[in-house]
């Protein structure tokens, strides 16, 4: 059943509930609205997402989704995914650490600040996909084949493409190519198999 509310949240992890209720005290001290999204607390402002709350086996965190831009309260802020995420950052904490509520509420506040004058860090648009040779010749035998590739995701060409051009050898490019053919035909992600473990 899917979480409808940050009290059933808390239920769901009750290992983390007092420090999950201490983050949420906090933030419901400030100029937010609570929410539900993805399965967890999400505060908005305006509709937009500022910060949310999520517990884990090991830690909870709270994440700052414009983090990139606070330039005030920045010390405690950690990348969420280094080299992938541009804007998300994130602050966590493990079984016993104190959690410096006081400290944290200035960065909320700022987090609010930027959100309220508008400050968004945009989205880049993602680099066209150059297509290998070896896939344009394959596109040449079997247009069904580029058809199929058109409808992948940009993700998913993407990680063809490097695929076949990290390849160092004649061989080996031709042999990857015979592979992946049918995962493209199927819509199937160069990884996909490996996502469900």
């Amino acid at each position: 059943m899917a979480v409808q509310s940050a009290e059933e949240y808390f239920a769901a992890h009750p290992s983390w509930e007092s420090e999950l209720r201490e983050l949420r005290e906090m933030l419901l001290t400030t100029d937010v609205e609570e929410t539900i999204k993805w399965g967890a607390p999400v505060y908005t402002v305006n509709g937009k997402n500022v910060v949310s709350i999520a517990a884990f086996k090991n830690h909870i965190g709270i994440w700052f989704y414009n983090g990139a831009l606070l330039k005030e309260n920045t010390a405690l802020l950690e990348n969420a995914q280094e080299g992938k995420t541009k804007a998300l950052r994130q602050i966590k904490f493990e079984r016993g650490q104190e959690i410096p509520v006081q400290e944290l509420r200035k960065y909320v506040l700022e987090a609010i600040q930027n959100q309220k004058e508008g400050r968004e860090v945009k989205p880049t648009k993602p680099k066209k996909v150059k297509i290998p040779e070896d896939i344009l010749a394959a596109f040449k035998e079997d247009p069904a084949l580029e058809v199929s590739f058109d409808n992948l995701s940009p993700g998913k060409k993407r990680e063809y493409c490097e695929h076949i051009d990290q390849a160092k050898r004649e061989a080996t490019k031709k042999s990857r190519l015979k592979k992946i053919i049918p995962m493209i035909m199927a819509g199937q992600g160069l990884h996909d198999k490996y996502k469900n473990c």
